[in-house]
């Protein structure tokens, strides 16, 4: 069973290539870090600001298509820990269908901070014990 997750902290930091987002478990104390790249990190962070772009970028670009043809976003999953990377899973809701996109964390965690309102993140209970090394 997955666990319910949310994100509870953005490091960004402008001499390092590699940006942190750490989840929190909602129910619980286990918290999840994830490495992620400058433009996710900033993405994100501006959604959770509230900030707006003039134009559609590129997270606000998958949202808008995904509705416009009628698909209905419900969740984000990270799903696996493979050779040391995590793989998620974007759950979409399609003519009563439940398909789920491949995706990186990170691009999956800024559609879920973009959607309004935003989407639950779940982390499954293998990964969050892969990482504990429990």
């Amino acid at each position: 069973m997955p666990v319910a997750m949310e994100l509870s902290r953005i490091i960004i930091s402008e001499i390092n290539s590699e940006q942190v987002i750490y989840l929190k478990e909602i129910d619980g104390t286990r918290t999840f870090p994830i490495l992620i790249g400058f433009y996710e990190a900033t993405s994100i962070d501006r959604r959770v600001k509230r900030q707006e772009a003039p134009r559609p970028l590129t997270h606000d670009l998958l949202v808008n298509a995904v509705e416009q043809l009628g698909g209905e976003f419900q969740d984000v999953v990270i799903s696996e820990l493979k050779e040391h990377t995590y793989y998620a899973l974007l759950r979409v809701r399609h003519d009563g269908e439940l398909v789920e996109i491949d995706a990186r964390p990170s691009d999956a965690i800024a559609v879920a901070v973009t959607c309004d309102p935003q989407l639950p993140i779940y982390v499954s209970e293998d990964v969050l014990h892969d990482v504990s090394g429990g």
